[in-house]
């Protein structure tokens, strides 16, 4: 590598990817601690967002294919969640077999803080390198997850 050459064109993808999530990751955290919720366990992240994009409540089966974690990993975690108060859990109506999980109060207001830490590094990463390559960047990470989906061999 010489001195003209970009220090990321030395690593992967995985790994740039990596750092990335890493980025965001701590700007949430920070923005969780600053807002009193530091007791979120690290998966707990996702699920708080995750719930927070969506209308309602989401089955325990959906959120192990998601995090690609066991049914006990998945069940701990929210177990955990539900009795910081972050969760609620209830039997789906249709299906008395299935659990559902849902943002309490205190859930969506952690999740609105984690929403404002990664806004933050949304506009620094805008200011950086502008709309186009935001949105290239986007797309490009879109097929990515599109070709682990479509692979027989992906979770």
């Amino acid at each position: 590598m010489t001195d003209e050459t970009p220090w990321h064109d030395a690593l992967s993808l995985p790994a740039l990817l990596r750092h990335a999530r890493n980025t965001y990751g701590v700007a949430m955290r920070e923005a969780l601690n600053a807002a009193g919720y530091d007791d979120i366990p690290g998966n707990g992240l996702y699920i708080l967002g995750g719930l927070a994009l969506g209308d309602g409540g989401v089955p325990i089966g959906q959120l192990c294919r998601d995090l690609r974690i066991t049914k006990q990993a998945a069940g701990q975690l929210v177990d955990t969640l539900v009795l910081r108060g972050y969760l609620d859990r209830t039997t789906d109506d249709d299906d008395r077999r299935r659990l559902i999980v849902s943002l309490t109060a205190r859930g969506r207001a952690a999740a609105n803080a984690q929403t404002e830490g990664r806004k933050k590094v949304d506009a620094a990463l805008l200011a950086a390198v502008g709309d186009e390559d935001v949105a290239r960047t986007c797309r490009t990470l879109a097929a990515l997850i599109v070709i682990g989906r479509e692979d027989p061999n992906h979770g």
